[in-house]
């Protein structure tokens, strides 16, 4: 192990944690998550594709945390607000795009909406979260093929008395011709959705997300999908709290925390209301 690599390791803990490569600038280079720190960022100097990076990396930063869902929350929150250079994910997006069901005369229609026009996390009926409408669109079309689906009545493409394009290519069972009844495609869009599922904040307020190390505790505070900081046992938060006021949906968090609390995975503490 060359000196430099031997420095650059020497005080990271084989524990949960956020780290950060640090150059000569002040943006970061890259902010990483892992419960085992030092076992991870080893890593790194093994990637042939990271050799730049690790070559402008002059100090590596550790952020503990007390478990991995602290180092999931910190991480996402510190990519959003150090814009490290070399994070190709957990950006800032700055409108979310999902599906919503509509019923109209004929049937179950697709509206794309934004979070410009609905509240995440407190809006029931919605599907996916998407970046843009592109990436919205070009998922409600991979369902398509996957059950049957038709693109025309879907609102995805033109049709004409011969119906769809995908009818002639039977990738459609011809309900846009009369040959399916509508209510059974009803049924697979339905279906079909139904993996993509938004599920609104299942509390009546914020939630302490508790996490210990032995007698070293962590509470990650969330509402509404929004992580709002941590407090933490050995008297400093790993991130300051935020007012509930700042509690806006955010994907990344969503993301983390919805199948461990759903399926009661986690420990969780409710915060009293004032």
């Amino acid at each position: 192990m060359s000196d430099t690599k031997h420095a650059l390791l020497a005080d990271l803990p084989s524990a949960a944690g956020v780290y950060i490569f640090w150059g000569e600038g002040q943006l970061p280079l890259y902010i990483g998550k892992s419960v085992d720190v030092r076992s991870r960022v080893m890593s790194h100097f093994r990637q042939a594709d990271e050799a730049q990076m690790m070559a402008q990396t002059r100090r590596i930063e550790c952020l503990p945390t007390a478990g991995e869902m602290g180092a999931l929350l910190l991480e996402s929150r510190l990519i959003k607000t150090r814009h490290p250079l070399f994070n190709q994910r957990l950006r800032r997006t700055k409108h979310l795009h999902s599906w919503r069901l509509t019923l109209q005369a004929a049937g179950l229609a697709c509206e794309l909406v934004s979070s410009a026009q609905v509240l995440h996390g407190q809006t029931q009926g919605l599907f996916g979260l998407f970046s843009s409408r592109h990436t919205a669109q070009e998922k409600l079309r991979t369902l398509a093929l996957t059950h049957q689906l038709c693109l025309a009545t879907l609102g995805l493409e033109k049709t004409t008395t011969r119906g769809c394009f995908g009818l002639q290519l039977r990738q459609c069972d011809g309900v846009c011709v009369g040959q399916e009844v509508r209510a059974k495609h009803d049924d697979r869009l339905r279906l079909a959705l139904q993996q993509l599922q938004v599920h609104v904040w299942p509390y009546a307020s914020a939630i302490d997300v508790v996490e210990q190390s032995g007698d070293w505790v962590q509470k990650h505070r969330v509402l509404n999908w929004s992580y709002l900081g941590t407090w933490c046992s050995k008297g400093t938060a790993t991130e300051s709290l935020q007012s509930t006021e700042t509690a806006n949906f955010d994907a990344d968090t969503y993301a983390i925390l919805v199948k461990p609390l759903l399926k009661g995975e986690a420990l969780i503490q409710q915060v009293l209301s004032h």
